[in-house]
């Protein structure tokens, strides 16, 4: 949705811009003169005040920046407001900041929605020595509790014979798999932060799935996006005050497990990432020293650790499935190499995956084609640097449009085609691509990248074994619609599907 069409739907909001429009001229010349020393890449040219969201798709704001870097290129400044961003499109581009100048593109750019919100706490939105430290924490303790280890692997086998009796009780007839998709991988992330996984009918469970999945959609609606700009106006936009409800539960929620735990930890049974955050928090505290485990990094790394593992790997494996009844030939072949490799009867193991390069590169396709990430998290400059010829100051807000990064035409034979080819040679061995950074990369790269890759192959390699999936009876493959749903991930659109025992 462009700003022009919010406008028409929007009366209050259209009143406002009007507002804005008569003080911009004061605003435009009384705006002090920019800084020599640095010059920023060419761009869109902005409106006074408004900046460029005059032409911004507030829907899908990576069609918008796919399509400026046709003519400004893979570097160019874009206008939030009177915030200038700058926007890298493209694999070199990417790579050259993120890969090649971790440092310097490494800080979290916080909007005011994510700064309010965050408090600054946690890993996702965290920045400083506590980020570093709660980065550190989490990744040892994930570690301790599996992560890249057969422990997790077979928790992740159960979970999936699980979800799978679900699918069985519904006999070959048409059923929507969202929530319980949603909720068999939460329970992953949720026994590593819990220690205990959930039932698929448990209303709290249900409750976090459903807000969670509302948050996402509402992190780049077009009210939160103007609300990002102009903070004041806040008490105006519904969204906004949606996003602060569901934090608010959200906190009470971790809160009250916290409290639950905090005297009952054992620190020779630690069974969780709260029992052993609330562990190191008591040791801190006899230290008598200023630490970074206090309250608000426990509620927030929580938060971070079972939004991140819910949300990108159940969306993927969505997208997985409707891909396959999108191309049954691929899903035949698929079906063929687990009979091959595995058979009908031993479960899968991750160690199979070398065994089985046509099935790791329809994973692999399916999350470049789902593009379940468009635009990486907000980075930030750390310093002062000097990129691609351009000099940019310390705390400029950087957004790596990963989805350019996925369908780069110099990187990839059919971009916007389903193609699991883009992963193979021509001896029909699996080849890794450098393009592949559904997970970013840099400082900033998703520390959960290990357990999600070990998911997608478990999850999906464990329902194919089992399952046939087509569409509903009078539906064709054809007819099945790719097209996204609008947030800060893609999702699919809602779908039914069978699930025919093979």
């Amino acid at each position: 949705m462009s700003i022009s069409s919010l406008l028409l739907s929007d009366t209050s909001t259209a009143c406002l811009i009007c507002v804005f429009t008569l003080l911009a001229l004061y605003f435009f010349f009384s705006k002090k003169s920019q800084n020599s020393e640095y010059n920023f890449p060419p761009g869109p040219t902005p409106l006074p005040l408004l900046g460029n969201i005059n032409i911004f798709n507030m829907r899908f704001p990576h069609l918008t920046l796919h399509k400026l870097s046709e003519k400004y290129g893979g570097v160019f400044t874009f206008h939030m407001g009177s915030t200038k961003f700058i926007i890298l499109c493209g694999y070199d581009a990417v790579k050259e900041a993120l890969v090649n100048q971790p440092d310097d593109f490494g800080d979290r750019g916080l909007r005011t929605i994510n700064k309010e919100l965050s408090r600054g706490d946690g890993i996702v939105f965290g920045r400083g020595e506590s980020w570093k430290t709660m980065r550190r924490f989490t990744l040892s303790t994930l570690r301790d509790f599996g992560m890249g280890k057969r422990t997790i692997e077979d928790r992740i086998v159960e979970e999936c014979q699980k979800l799978m009796d679900v699918f069985e009780s519904h006999k070959g007839q048409p059923f929507n798999p969202k929530m319980i998709i949603n909720s068999a991988v939460s329970n992953i992330i949720c026994s590593i932060i819990f220690g205990d996984r959930f039932d698929y009918q448990d209303s709290h469970f249900l409750h976090l799935q459903t807000i969670m999945n509302e948050s996402f959609k509402l992190s780049i609606s077009p009210q939160i996006q103007l609300y990002n700009i102009f903070p004041f106006l806040g008490f105006l936009f519904s969204d906004y005050k949606k996003a602060t409800q569901i934090n608010k539960e959200f906190r009470k929620f971790f809160f009250g497990v916290y409290e639950d735990r905090k005297y009952k930890v054992d620190k020779n049974d630690l069974r969780s990432f709260i029992d052993s955050f609330i562990s190191r928090q008591q040791e801190e505290e006899v230290k008598n020293t200023k630490s970074h485990f206090h309250e608000g990094n426990m509620i927030a790394s929580s938060l971070n650790l079972f939004a991140a593992g819910t949300e990108t790997t159940s969306t993927t494996l969505r997208w997985g499935l409707l891909l396959m009844m999108k191309h049954p030939e691929v899903q035949a072949k698929v079906h063929q190499e687990i009979e091959n490799v595995i058979g009908k009867d031993r479960c899968p193991q991750t160690e199979d995956r070398k065994s089985m390069p046509y099935t790791d590169a329809v994973i692999h396709e399916i999350q470049r084609f789902s593009n379940v990430a468009p635009m990486s998290l907000l980075h930030q400059t750390a310093t002062d640097t000097t990129f691609q010829g351009y000099r940019i100051p310390k705390g400029t807000p950087v957004i790596p449009v990963l989805s350019s990064v996925l369908f780069d035409k110099t990187q990839w034979a059919t971009p916007y085609k389903f193609n699991p080819t883009h992963f193979l040679d021509d001896q029909g061995k699996f080849v890794r691509r450098d393009a592949f950074l559904p997970f970013s990369a840099g400082r900033r790269v998703c520390l959960g990248e290990t357990l999600a890759k070990m998911e997608l192959f478990l999850f999906f390699t464990m329902l194919l074994q089992k399952f046939v999936f087509r569409p509903p009876a009078g539906v064709t493959p054809e007819q099945l619609d790719l097209s996204p749903m609008p947030g800060l991930t893609l999702t699919p659109k809602d779908f039914k599907m069978c699930a025919v025992s093979h």
